[in-house]
């Protein structure tokens, strides 16, 4: 892997290495709930060698981050996804690399974080630049640049779910990023809020304001008879163009609009998933992921992150969300990066890519269960490809690959008693 630069502003890959002392040691270990100590006692079942030079826990985290792999095959997947007790084990020795408040130094930042103990890693944080007309500091954003499959740059944004006062900035990075994709993995609200409402919605249509007197005829022409499908959002016009329910999740097509330049953007909206826990059918998540990934295939060859001001239009990174931007958001992100893996190279490492996602944004995947649902995922996934060959190969499907949701369905069971 190549370096993380140490200027936020540069292009985001990995941390330092080992031999760069930390900026300063992290003032405690966080995470919204229970200890992280147990991290630090034992690392013989990862796979990796024993760290002899190494004196802080910072520098513990990032070796373990870097070099923790466990790569399995079809066969191999199937059983560890089966041992809830090995993977809690394995999920509990994967440092957080959660950031502290001191790590962060961008003044005044507590007032649009979310969650205060979950802030973006200062190497792959998204920063905001001011438009032209606004002179001054580049702004702050909760959200990391996150790799993708083979560590491809900037493949994805994870972000909190954005907040009333946030909202315009949310836009400004889609703007900004050139994003085509936006993935929301969270409710509006959950016992309390989640997260803001960031699009035109059919009861809550926003009003653009009344100067805005050319704006606000073209929403009167456009917006007849779709009452709340127009709506101001920062700077931006927001356009629904279309709107579907779909294998258990909603599709929007939106059109974004600053000034007279307009681009076009899907929204897909997985609102079944439970905060802190797992959705009830894998299948619909496997769903989600084959859809986004047909669609963004559709969409052409990738950017390979051109400058902001480069006028070439590209899709951009993938925005990924669910509240804190780091639970639900993290599944999604390993799930699309695994299915990849397993479907060119028939082995997965789900370990390594986990790893990965905290190396660029601390705490990704939350707890136990939604580790242990990833392999279930993966294993259900794999059994698909398996399916699909064989029928290739031969007009007769084998009994016991005809429904491979069944073969996983008692493993998600045990995943549920076991939490």
């Amino acid at each position: 892997m190549s370096s993380f630069s140490s200027s936020p502003s540069e292009e985001p890959l990995t941390p330092p290495p080992l031999t760069t002392p930390p900026r300063k040691p992290s003032v405690r270990l966080q995470e919204r709930r229970g200890s992280n100590l147990s991290l630090l006692l034992d690392v013989s079942n990862l796979g990796v060698e024993s760290v002899c030079s190494v004196t802080t826990p910072k520098e513990v985290w990032l070796q373990l981050l870097h070099t923790s792999s466990r790569s399995l095959t079809h066969a191999q997947l199937q059983e560890a996804a089966a041992d809830t007790n090995a993977l809690n084990a394995e999920y509990q020795k994967i440092p957080p690399n959660f950031v502290s408040a001191a790590e962060l130094d961008v003044p005044g930042h507590t007032m649009k974080d979310r969650y205060k103990t979950i802030l973006p890693n200062p190497e792959s944080r998204v920063i905001l630049k001011n438009p032209e007309e606004e002179p001054g500091p580049d702004r702050y954003i909760n959200a990391n640049y996150v790799r993708g499959y083979k560590g491809a740059p900037r493949a994805f944004i994870a972000t909190q779910g954005p907040m009333l006062h946030t909202v315009g900035d949310f836009w400004d990075m889609v703007w900004q990023e050139r994003s085509s994709i936006i993935i929301m993995v969270t409710k509006l609200k959950e016992n309390n809020e989640k997260c803001e409402p960031y699009w035109p919605r059919p009861t809550e249509r926003t009003r653009v304001k009344e100067e805005d007197e050319d704006q606000k005829e073209e929403i009167q022409r456009e917006g007849d008879g779709v009452e709340g499908e127009t709506g101001r959002f920062g700077r931006f016009l927001l356009r629904v163009k279309d709107s579907r329910e779909q294998n258990g999740f909603t599709i929007t097509d939106l059109e974004i609009q600053l000034n007279s330049e307009r681009r076009p953007l899907r929204h897909y909206w997985f609102s079944s998933w439970p905060d802190h826990h797992i959705p009830e059918c894998i299948a619909s998540l496997l769903k989600l992921v084959e859809e986004v990934e047909t669609y963004k295939k559709s969409l052409g060859p990738p950017a390979s992150s051109p400058p902001i001001t480069d006028a070439v239009p590209g899709p951009g990174p993938i925005v990924v969300h669910c509240s804190a931007g780091i639970g639900r958001t993290g599944c999604f992100i390993a799930s699309s990066i695994c299915c990849q893996q397993l479907r060119e190279t028939g082995h997965v490492d789900i370990l390594e890519t986990v790893c990965q996602l905290r190396l660029d944004r601390g705490g990704m995947i939350q707890t136990t269960e939604q580790y242990q649902f990833l392999y279930s995922t993966l294993a259900q996934y794999s059994l698909q490809l398996q399916q699909n060959q064989d029928q290739n190969q031969t007009t007769t499907v084998p009994q016991n690959q005809k429904n491979p949701e069944d073969q996983v369905s008692i493993r998600l069971q045990n995943v549920r008693l076991q939490n």
